[in-house]
């Protein structure tokens, strides 16, 4: 029953107001989402994200098995970062740190996961085998599209 963290960089050729624009719009989401999880927001993201904002979703993140998801955004310090919560999900923890920097020519984006698995050593072994691997999978996809989306500096 680990809490196991998770951390992604990437660095983007915008200004921080164009990567605020970008991300706090939940419909984005599924301009960065991998095809095959069938990624499809079912309520709440109307408008851009603020704080108590509750966004529903149905996914397929393994073996087309569908999750049915609810985060809330909890804190938002515009532009510089949002955080997102599981409400209810396949996690007994998620919480997303979202976090925006300017640099030179760009904007240094990280995002930072933070969960833990149900099922005890049952969901240990689960998250060895598969669940860390699959978030590598889709966080290396998302930066592959948010490249081509928004550039790429590296």
């Amino acid at each position: 029953m680990s809490l196991h963290t998770k951390t992604w960089v990437q660095k983007i050729p915008v200004t921080i107001d164009e990567a605020w624009a970008f991300f706090s719009m939940p419909d984005n989401l599924s301009k960065i989402t991998p095809p095959e999880m069938m990624f499809r927001i079912t309520g709440g993201a109307a408008g851009p994200i603020h704080e108590g904002m509750i966004i529903n979703y149905t996914l397929y993140p393994f073996m087309m098995i569908p999750v049915n998801w609810a985060t809330e955004i909890t804190r938002v310090s515009k532009p510089d970062y949002f955080e997102d919560r599981q409400l209810h999900g396949p996690y007994e923890k998620w919480h997303h740190r979202h976090l925006f920097r300017e640099i030179e020519g760009g904007v240094e984006m990280t995002d930072v996961v933070e969960y833990r698995l149900p099922l005890g050593e049952f969901g240990e072994l689960v998250e060895s085998l598969i669940v860390g691997r699959r978030l590598d999978e889709v966080f290396g996809y998302r930066r592959r599209r948010i490249g081509e989306i928004l550039g790429r500096m590296e």
